[in-house]
């Protein structure tokens, strides 16, 4: 199996890896950052010293998730420049713009207050202890923004224009691309399910306590806030949910398509609520994508277009064309693109032999094609279609597990405000059961926006396999299997660490 696999599948696999690891501790740091500043605010405010002993336990447990995470990051962005190269070179003047801001600005806040949050209990004032506490926060945060413009950016290429001499693009507006609604709905959507994931983190580990009858007022004191937050926080992903639908239905077609199955595009589209795919189902052909469907009416014109009436173009409408809806055939931009293609490497040919005339020839007919530039390194139309069954499966589940959060949080709420929750020992087993499906849903949400992407690097522009460095797969291979490794054993060491913190206790690690 390994001799089939190509380099450039190599370097996805990595990539890939390295990613879904690393959003394993992201969540984490970004509610549970919030969380600990609430909880802190609440003892500032209040004087009561059992709140200092709630917020200084969630505070360690932040603390091994955050060190954690930065080592994982880190990796990350060296695999730019080892594996991806071609990419680095291609569009980094925008790409590493806002990567750049992130580690000169956020990461720096992040990282200077975090130590005064952790080490300076007693040594600072209260209330620069709490300042310090909500700015770990903030530039959490803030570090979570740069990173979701870049990739907001890959999603939907904007201000930017291509340098024919340099055969890069470059920033034209540094804030289109800051201020892109795809990266503005990327960011509210990503930072929301992180919170209900660190809502469902705190509540877990708190319902564990209550039955094992430990720590119970303080317990339930965690319980109160993480059930609030996780009430909040999941009504607020619904709706960045929506926004994120809308821009998606807008800047990439072929994703909605794909996430939902839908292959002949229709007006008044559903939405799949449950479905089973045909695995045998081809592009083209006339059968059911389906065995067996449940589909909620008009649901998905509505929440693409906002628009009960809208046509949601299909798999087939977007390789084949649809002329009525002015959807343009897949092989004319991959045909337009080889001509720009070709009028780029004439245009560099006769600038080398000095022919201005040719040189102008081609660089007004690379103009006129560039917009399907990226087109032109794609062999079939078919391509342009992302992997079907798991985006669609991904997506589904994720949405899914999304409501039984927000009922989660709701019915755990009601309890803890009317009711003894200590007596709902069922409610409590699935609230503990629950915790790590948030992390579940979240590397869920990550596959939906990044194999829904396929087959580009940066949408329409870019192909992966273009984007990579050229280096032999085999070399990939065995950094696929250390990273693998090595992050294996940081996670157990993360989770050791954390039980080791937990058995101690709210109480008793201070």
């Amino acid at each position: 199996m390994y001799e089939t696999l190509a380099s450039v599948d190599w370097a996805r696999l990595q990539f890939a890896v390295t990613a879904l690891y690393h959003f394993l501790f992201v969540p984490l740091t970004l509610g549970l950052s919030f969380i600990v500043a609430i909880m802190e605010t609440l003892y500032v405010r209040s004087g009561d010293e059992k709140w200092k002993r709630i917020t200084r336990f969630w505070m360690t447990l932040f603390a091994i998730n955050f060190a954690i995470g930065v080592a994982t990051g880190i990796i990350m962005e060296f695999e730019f420049g080892t594996n991806w190269s071609n990419y680095s070179w291609f569009v980094g003047d925008i790409f590493g713009a806002p990567l750049a801001v992130e580690g000169i600005l956020a990461f720096f806040m992040e990282s200077t207050f975090f130590a005064v949050m952790f080490f300076g209990w007693d040594k600072v004032g209260k209330g620069f202890h709490l300042l310090s506490t909500w700015l770990v926060a903030v530039g959490s945060n803030l570090s979570a923004l740069w990173i979701l413009v870049a990739n907001g950016w890959m999603q939907y290429p904007t201000g930017m224009a291509f340098n024919p001499d340099l055969f890069r693009y470059e920033m034209a507006s540094f804030w289109d691309v800051v201020l892109s609604p795809v990266a503005v709905a990327k960011f509210l959507h990503t930072t929301g399910a992180g919170y209900v994931t660190s809502a469902l983190f705190v509540m877990g580990i708190s319902a564990w306590f209550l039955l094992k009858k430990r720590d119970v007022v303080l317990a339930k004191r965690s319980m109160v806030v993480a059930a609030s937050f996780g009430l909040i926080v999941s009504l607020y992903v619904v709706l960045s949910g929506d926004e994120s639908a809308h821009q998606v239905a807008q800047k990439q077609p072929a994703k909605l398509a794909a996430m939902e199955g839908i292959y002949e595009g229709e007006k008044r589209a559903g939405i799949v609520g449950f479905g089973l795919l045909r695995p045998d189902k081809q592009i083209g052909d006339k059968t059911s994508p389906f065995y067996l469907d449940i589909t909620i009416p008009y649901a998905l014109s509505l929440l693409g277009y906002h628009d009960i009436n809208a046509f949601v173009p299909g798999i087939d409408d977007l390789v084949y064309g649809n002329a009525e809806k002015g959807i343009r055939p897949a092989q004319e931009r991959l045909d337009s693109g080889k001509i720009a293609v070709g009028a780029l490497a004439d245009y560099k040919a006769a600038r080398k032999s000095g022919d201005a005339a040719t040189a102008t020839a081609a660089l007004d007919t690379f103009n006129a094609h560039v917009g399907d530039f990226g087109y032109g390194y794609l062999e079939k139309p078919e391509q342009i279609i992302p992997p079907v069954t798991p985006l669609f499966y991904s997506f589904h589940m994720m949405a899914g597990l999304g409501f039984w959060f927000l009922l989660l949080f709701t019915v755990t709420l009601y309890l803890l405000m009317v009711n003894d929750i200590t007596r709902h020992t069922l409610w409590l087993r699935a609230a503990l059961l629950s915790w790590p499906l948030g992390f579940v849903a979240s590397e869920l949400g990550w596959v939906v926006a990044e194999v829904g992407r396929q087959p580009w690097a940066v949408q329409d522009m870019l192909p992966v396999h273009i984007a990579m460095t050229d280096i032999s797969g085999s070399s990939v291979m065995i950094t696929v299997f250390a990273f693998a490794a090595i992050f294996t054993l940081l996670l157990i060491a993360e989770v050791r660490i954390m039980l080791k913190q937990i058995k101690i206790g709210i109480e008793g690690g201070h």
